[in-house]
């Protein structure tokens, strides 16, 4: 089963894909949005449905600290509805967060230009949340 994962933002989308066997995922690319015109990148994510072979997406699903649920989390939960009409696939939530993987640049990887992260942020977020779903999945 191949699944996209996905780290809705307010202006970029991260995706990641997983590996046929969904064992691990990787960065595919960060596709720009605009909220205002309503353009969710749904042909880029056609695209990579199809590219994939997609059966399934995993969005992040941004909890604050205190378990409650903000405008983040109200736009994945959108994103998701749109993802099921479109798509016809299942959509999965992960509770992993862009902070995550921010902190894993800096620490793990020695990204300290924001900069240089800003390029790459997003992806791994995706990846994050799709490789924490792909784990738990596993161990069930």
């Amino acid at each position: 089963m191949r699944l996209l994962g996905l780290d809705v933002g307010s202006k970029t989308i991260g995706v990641a894909v997983s590996d046929p066997l969904g064992i691990t995922a990787q960065a595919v690319m960060t596709i720009p949005i605009d909220e205002d015109r309503h353009n969710f990148g749904m042909r880029s994510l056609k695209k990579l449905v199809r590219e994939y072979e997609a059966n399934g997406f995993v969005l992040g699903l941004p909890k604050n600290m205190d378990g409650t649920a903000g405008r983040s989390v109200s736009r994945s939960k959108a994103m998701g509805e749109r993802l099921e009409q479109k798509f016809g696939l299942p959509v999965y939530y992960e509770r992993l967060t862009t902070v995550a993987s921010e902190r894993i640049l800096v620490e793990e990887a020695g990204m300290h230009d924001r900069r240089q992260r800003k390029e790459v942020v997003d992806q791994m977020a995706a990846v994050l949340i799709l490789q924490n779903y792909l784990d738990l999945q596993r161990k069930e």
